[in-house]
């Protein structure tokens, strides 16, 4: 199921939003242009290594310094391919825009940020031997998607499913499907941790530990308290449509 839109009327111009994607959306294109060695060493030197700080010695080996702690933060602007990349603005495009217009663009700035640390972090403490970096904006988007879930527990999503080659889309409410969402990934983190062959080259932990992020800090930067009405069902949820063409 792809979201492709939510119920949520912006409130303003989600211009922290608009810029995280543009910023997104340029890195990727200058990865593009750099043939393979080069790309490869940005990965390393700007994505998540864990075993960089975790294994000094081995960070030196290969040219990293492991005092430099920007990569908590760099890893979440770089993106390891077109699918990576378009499902990643797409949900910051839906879940962001609603949030920053009620949070306000200073502090959704900060959440994202903030939401995007955490999503290292966790990262780093269930994968503290690798030597694989880590990029993606997913953590942070996924920290967005936590505040959304208590911010808008009564909003629907528009989501897109395929049947048969024919595109349907149907609402359902942001409760259950980012709550899911979030049973999926710790389902899959879990089984990455237990069969490691299972893990797929996901950052699950990341994904994970943003969300939770998103979970506690959303209260923190809300301009108004939150109202956790999450029962009540919206009017349009479930109602089966065929796009118009």
């Amino acid at each position: 199921m792809l979201p492709i839109r939510d119920s949520v009327p912006r409130l303003g111009r989600p211009t922290v939003t608009w810029t995280l994607i543009a910023i997104n959306l340029a890195v990727f294109f200058y990865e593009l242009s750099l043939p393979m060695p080069q790309l490869e060493a940005l990965m390393l030197e700007y994505g998540l290594t864990p075993a960089r700080y975790a294994n000094p010695a081995w960070a030196r080996s290969v040219g990293l310094d492991p005092e430099n702690l920007w990569s908590f933060w760099t890893t979440m602007f770089l993106h390891g391919g077109w699918m990576h990349i378009l499902g990643n603005m797409l949900s910051l495009w839906i879940f962001g825009g609603s949030l920053e217009t009620r949070m306000g663009s200073v502090r959704f700035t900060l959440f994202y940020l903030v939401s995007g640390l955490a999503a290292s972090l966790v990262h780093f403490g269930f994968n503290i031997d690798s030597a694989v970096p880590a990029v993606g904006a997913s953590g942070a988007i996924a920290g967005v998607m936590g505040g959304y879930f208590l911010r808008f527990p009564r909003a629907s999503v528009t989501v897109l499913f395929p049947i048969l080659f024919i595109p349907l889309t149907f609402d359902v409410p942001a409760v259950l499907y980012l709550g899911f969402w979030f049973i999926s990934q710790l389902f899959s983190g879990t089984l990455a941790i237990l069969t490691p062959a299972a893990g797929g080259g996901i950052a699950w932990w990341a994904h994970i530990g943003g969300f939770v992020a998103g979970l506690v800090w959303v209260r923190l930067c809300m301009k108004q308290p939150i109202s956790y009405s999450f029962f009540k069902r919206p009017a349009a949820a479930f109602r089966w449509q065929r796009p118009p063409y």
